[in-house]
Order: structure tokens, then C-alpha cells, then sequence
């Protein structure tokens, strides 16, 4: 996200190229939804093996071939290469609508009885292992080779190495079988004929709540991650500002100019894989608590908690590096304590024969409405406040607000019937 801006958009402000990286951002996940209908269908259907064969290749390729993008800077592909940068996104984004629910639903439906929750972390563990690996490389590459040799083609490596990560994935696929839940669907004559209208028909209040039980623990992440390395690496002071900019050949506009906190990209990135690692440790922690207390509790305890931080936000900040590596630490803790239970908390609310595409649409309508807006929402947020973070840390606080109203209003999810099939 940080070589997007100057690589696929011209813009001479830099606020409105950001802007315009975090939109196309945010494209794939304005088409999760649509993924989630798409291969929930199948997913349901067919059967979750093959359903996630199909997603993880959608998503593989698309990620591969953003590695191969000419950039706005080679002549005659100022308008196509950001135009095909958003048609890649859209198809990681309709891969990814039916990844996560497919994952989730082998791990639970093969979990034996109290390890749901437990067994539901493993998946969610993707996350965090991917943005550390991602975060290495990439550091790595900053590392060992010069910025113009970085931006001229050593930032499409991550893209093109992450074809090995689908080989093995796709060879992991084909080896499984399909869960007992689902094929109990099908010995029963119970596989519904068209899941996403049975699950609107049936299941829509459960959506609804899905999709706000999720709303928080998206902000959190892309807060943590997207926002936190734009407002971290933005230059402090405007002398500092207009240095970078005539070091890149740019014009510096002060009235554009909006402080943050100035370390290098190279040791924020350090930082935020030290955060990472929290986010790991506690996905995994979130389990057991969830089997013990219950998802409903664990989660009610845990968003209290966010709503709490969102008020942190300008403390730590403001609190040099100790302060930005607590801000970074105590969000990926919350950040785990969240995450690793809705591997078992949101298919947990629907019926054995519309459960993919029910925890995907909910758990993909959660990310438009959290994700993909979070990190531009933000960043409009700091800008308006002129380099505070007062209103982002107030718009992760109501984000937890709406999480927990919508925890308050749903069930406890921990001795559901995981192998009916519904009415």
C-alpha cells in the first residue's frame, strides 16, 4: 500500500494519491459480497472442498498477475494500469468473499464436540502468519536494494513469490475430504437448491447480526495495519515534508500538508511485526477462553476492550516510540482475542446446508461496511482534525459500540446444533 500511490497514480498531492490507493484498496472488498454469494452457492451445493479449490485460485492468480502490471509511470499506460490494478483487486476480492468461510467451516465441521471454537482459530491464523511473511519480505527487499530499484520492480517480488504459497495450498486442498456435517446434508436430501435465497428467507436476522458482531474486528485490523503505516510514516514537520518531496523529484504543497509521526517506513514496519506477533499468540488464546466462557462473553469482554482503546489512541501516539509499540501491541492483542473466535462464532448461526454462504455474505457485507471504508475513513478523519487522531480513535470506539449491540442481541452460539439442517 505504501508504493501504490506513486506507482499507479500521478496525482502531484500526495493526500489525494493515497486517498485514491486506499480506494482501489477497498475495491476488493466492495466485491467480497459477490464472492460470498458465488462460491457460498457452490459451497453448499457441492460441497466445501471444491468450493475453496476454485477460490483460492481465483484469489492466487489475481494476486500473481498484480505482479505483472505495467505502472502509470511507463507511456501510454497512465489510464489502463491503475484501470487493470482495480480489475485485479475486484478478483482477489471475489476469490477471497468465499475463502474464509470455506476454511472455517472444514476446520468446525471436522472439530470434535467442545473443540469448535478452538479448532476455529487455526484458519484465522492465516492472517497474522501471512501479514508477518508479507511484512519480512518486504522489509527485507527495502533492506537489500535502493528505493528506485524497489520501486522499479523490487515491490512486485511478494506478488510473484505468493505462486508458491497457491501450489501448496491448492496440493493441501485436494487432499482433504469433505466434512461430515455437510455430507450428512446430502445423505439426508436436505442440500438446499438455492442457498442465498434460503438463507435471506430464514436466516436474515442472523446477517444482520453476523455482519455487526464482525464490524469492529475489521476496523480494528485495518487501523492497525493500513492506517497506523500511512500516519506512522508520514513526515512530522513540513521542513521534514518537503525534504522527501524534493528528494523525489515532487512538488511540496503546505496547504496539503497533514503531520504525523515521522519514523522511517523500514522501523515502523519492525513495529508492526512485533504487534503481528501479539496478534498471532492471542488468536490462539481466544479459543480455549471461548470454549470455557463462551463465545457470546468472550466477545462482549473482548469489544468492551476496543471501545476503551479507540479512546488511547492519542496518548500512545503521542508517547514517542514506547507509546506507538504499546498503542501497536495492546491492538494486536485485542486484535487476536477477537478475531480467533468468530472462526466458530458466526457459522455457528446458521443451519448445516445454507452455513457458507450464510457466514460469508455476513462476514463479507461486515467487510465493506469495516474494512473496506476503515482506512479512507481515517485518513479523512486525521486530515479533518489536522493531524490528531482524536476522531479515528473516536470511530473505532463506535464501530466497537455497534459490535457490541449487536453481541447483546444474538444468542450464545457454543452448544448449537452443528449438523441440522435447518427448517
Amino acid at each position: 500500500m505504501l508504493v501504490f500511490p506513486s506507482l499507479f497514480f500521478t496525482s502531484e498531492d500526495p493526500t489525494a494519491a493515497l486517498l485514491s490507493s486506499f480506494a482501489v484498496f477497498g475495491v476488493a472488498f466492495i466485491a467480497r459480497p459477490v464472492g460470498s454469494v458465488l462460491f457460498g452457492h457452490f459451497g453448499d451445493r457441492i460441497g466445501r472442498k471444491g468450493t475453496l479449490v476454485g477460490s483460492l485460485l481465483t484469489m492466487g492468480i489475481a494476486t500473481v498477475l498484480i505482479g505483472c502490471l505495467p505502472t502509470a509511470q511507463v507511456p501510454g499506460w497512465e489510464l489502463w494500469a491503475p484501470l487493470l490494478l482495480v480489475a485485479m483487486r475486484f478478483c482477489q476480492g471475489l476469490g477471497l468473499g468465499g475463502e474464509w468461510s470455506g476454511a472455517a467451516l472444514l476446520a468446525t465441521e471436522n472439530a470434535p464436540a467442545g473443540k469448535r471454537a478452538i479448532y476455529g482459530t487455526f484458519p484465522q491464523l492465516v492472517a497474522p502468519i501471512g501479514f508477518i511473511v508479507a511484512n519480512v519480505l518486504f522489509l527485507v527487499l527495502s533492506l537489500s536494494m535502493s528505493a528506485e530499484q524497489f520501486a522499479s520492480w523490487g515491490w512486485r517480488l511478494p506478488f510473484l513469490l505468493s505462486a508458491v504459497l497457491i501450489v501448496v495450498g491448492l496440493y493441501v486442498r485436494l487432499t482433504l475430504v469433505e466434512t461430515p456435517a455437510f455430507q450428512k446434508v446430502v445423505d439426508d436430501g436436505e442440500v438446499a437448491k438455492l442457498p442465498v435465497a434460503r438463507v435471506f428467507q430464514t436466516n436474515w436476522r442472523q446477517i444482520v447480526l453476523g455482519t455487526f458482531i464482525m464490524l469492529a474486528t475489521y476496523v480494528l485490523f485495518y487501523l492497525m495495519t493500513a492506517f497506523t503505516l500511512t500516519y506512522g510514516t508520514t513526515a512530522a514537520t513540513q521542513d521534514a515534508a518537503r525534504a522527501a518531496a524534493e528528494k523525489a523529484g515532487k512538488t511540496f504543497d503546505p496547504a496539503g500538508f497533514v503531520p504525523g509521526r515521522g519514523y522511517t517506513r523500514n522501523d515502523f514496519l519492525i513495529m508492526l511485526i512485533v504487534g503481528v506477533v501479539f496478534f498471532g499468540v492471542f488468536t490462539l488464546v481466544s479459543g480455549p477462553l471461548a470454549e470455557r466462557f463462551g463465545r457470546r462473553k468472550t466477545l462482549i469482554g473482548v469489544t468492551l476492550g476496543i471501545i476503551a482503546f479507540g479512546l488511547l489512541f492519542v496518548p500512545l501516539f503521542a508517547g514517542g516510540p514506547v507509546g506507538t509499540m504499546g498503542l501497536l501491541i495492546v491492538g494486536f492483542t485485542l486484535m487476536g482475542l477477537t478475531f480467533g473466535p468468530m472462526g466458530a462464532e458466526l457459522p455457528e448461526l446458521f443451519p448445516t446446508n445454507v452455513r457458507y454462504t450464510g457466514s460469508a455474505v455476513a462476514y463479507n457485507l461486515s467487510s465493506v461496511l469495516g474494512a473496506a471504508v476503515a482506512p479512507t475513513i481515517a485518513v479523512w478523519l486525521w486530515t479533518i482534525g489536522g493531524g490528531s487522531t482524536v476522531w479515528v480513535g473516536a470511530y473505532l470506539s463506535a464501530a466497537g459500540a455497534l459490535t457490541l449491540l449487536a453481541l447483546l442481541l444474538s444468542p450464545e452460539t457454543k452448544d448449537a446444533d452443528y449438523t441440522g439442517a435447518g427448517s
